[in-house]
């Protein structure tokens, strides 16, 4: 194998063994930070629901 898809390889390693951690915030590392930001735009995300939640709930209250 070549070096730059030795480097690959390690870099997709690395991400692949890595799991969302409170403390990532505050990481200097790339792929933690990545991961924290990813973390919180799901669970905003998963909070603010669907938009057809909102639809559903303007249509009944018209009624």
């Amino acid at each position: 194998m070549s070096e730059k898809n030795n480097q690959q390889a390690n870099k997709t390693q690395e991400v692949a063994e890595h799991s969302y951690q409170p403390e990532d915030y505050q990481s200097s590392n790339e792929v933690e930070k990545g991961l924290a930001t990813t973390h919180e735009q799901v669970s905003d995300a998963y909070m603010e629901g669907t938009i057809d939640a909102e639809k559903e709930k303007d249509v009944n209250s018209n009624k």
